[in-house]
């Protein structure tokens, strides 16, 4: 009965239907053939989403919507252009740059590519760059997102199997420096190679003034981290604390976000948290009815079965979660993947936190491949460019999180090493 679950579940999929909506039609499917009163439907949906720390949701992305109309977003790509304009394909550098500020604000790579996206793609094509790797860029980069605290999918991942919301955005910090830098290499070279312009080199004076009109908006993740990191508040209340800082210095600082314009940007923000609510719950039933069929243990014991050596364990989980990630929405592929493959990786004595920070890692990499690849979609979109196109112009950008990913998957060090500080 699981494999017919599984097998409407796809279906569904394959025809467009929402992934909330296909997961809840499947799950609604096995309760009624298995004979199982469907009041448990209402029970397990509430229960996945009566959860203190999914708080954190809303409040991060409304503090990036209220960053993006307040002004912030600009002053980010001010300051990151002051520093970097005169490197050969500056623009390109920027890009990636900001989108590590950015992400210790937003929380999402989608959020990253249409708020820096849809201001930076056309200005790097009017400097003279290709439209494909413009795109490309602005997608991989786009990954450290959900790496850099604060992080929707962290946050879903720990309701999810229980795992510290706290450690993880500790732990991620490492990984997501690493290929943010990563990424600034086949940038510069690829910039280096095209003969991308760069730009005069700016005097310091104009350096301070950048930096002091942008000081609010790099404050804003420096608050957000430090608070976290030093016990100040825990993730749910960052994400207070950064709405009321991004509304303060969007209205009354930068001036640049009306009052009555709030009710709006509230209402939008609703919209969009209500899906990934929605979608929180029915994945919950999903994942109530796997764990009631033992497919969690019955894939742990397949796998262990096969090979009781953690390199090649760590790989064949990496290889299943790069795979899900190619054809399934992120956070989604969280919620159903994590409660298998978790008892795997700690059969083999991986730490949750070091798995989960690497699970992550596999399934935003999936965001910027084919088949579905939503973030290059997005910025394909955005840029005005096929998707072939900007698929086939990632590849170098591709190859090089695979990298990251690997040392991250075997060098447990670089996601523990800081939770390790603050234990």
């Amino acid at each position: 009965m699981v494999v017919a679950m599984f097998v409407l579940f796809l279906v569904l999929l394959i025809l467009g239907v929402p992934i909330a909506f296909s997961l809840g039609a499947s799950s609604l499917f096995y309760l009624f053939v298995k004979g199982i009163p469907l009041a448990v439907i209402a029970q397990k949906f509430f229960a996945g989403m009566d959860s203190f720390t999914l708080l954190c949701i809303p409040g991060f992305m409304l503090a990036g919507a209220l960053m993006n109309g307040g002004g912030i977003t600009k002053r980010i790509l001010n300051f990151c252009n002051a520093f970097l304009g005169h490197f050969t394909g500056s623009l390109a550098l920027v890009n990636v740059v900001a989108s590590m500020v950015f992400a210790g604000i937003s929380g999402t790579a989608i959020a990253d590519v249409c708020s820096l996206g849809s201001m930076l793609i056309p200005a790097m094509v009017e400097d003279g760059y290709d439209d494909d790797f413009s795109v490309a860029v602005t997608a991989a980069s786009s990954v450290v997102g959900p790496i850099i605290p604060p992080s929707v999918p962290m946050v879903i991942a720990g309701a999810c199997v229980s795992i510290s919301v706290g450690k993880m955005f500790q732990g991620g910090i490492i990984p997501g420096i690493m290929l943010g830098l990563a990424l600034c290499v086949p940038t510069y070279m690829i910039s280096v190679k095209r003969h991308y312009p760069k730009h005069a080199r700016v005097s310091w004076r104009e350096r301070w003034n950048t930096t002091k009109d942008a000081i609010w908006a790099i404050l804003m993740p420096l608050i957000l981290l430090g608070g976290i990191l030093s016990g100040i508040f825990t993730p749910t209340e960052a994400s207070i604390v950064t709405c009321a800082y991004a509304l303060v210095v969007g209205v009354f600082i930068y001036r640049e976000i009306r009052l009555r314009d709030v009710p709006r940007i509230l209402w939008e923000n609703m919209r969009s948290c209500a899906s990934i609510i929605v979608l929180i719950g029915f994945a919950n039933v999903f994942g109530y009815i796997l764990t009631a069929e033992r497919i969690p243990q019955m894939v742990a014991t397949g796998i262990l079965s096969i090979t009781s050596s953690k390199v090649v364990v760590i790989l064949l989980i990496n290889i299943v979660l790069l795979f899900v990630g190619m054809f399934m929405e992120s956070l989604a592929a969280i919620l159903i993947t994590f409660p298998v493959l978790l008892p795997v990786a700690t059969a083999v004595g991986m730490n949750p936190v070091h798995f989960a920070l690497m699970a992550i890692i596999n399934l935003m990499i999936g965001l910027t491949t084919p088949p579905v690849g939503m973030c290059i979609c997005t910025a394909a979109q955005i840029g005005r460019v096929s998707t072939y196109k900007a698929f086939k112009a990632n590849i170098p950008f591709l190859i090089t999180s695979l990298i990251v990913l690997l040392l991250v998957s075997f060098i447990p060090q670089i996601t523990l090493f800081i939770p390790g500080l603050f234990a």
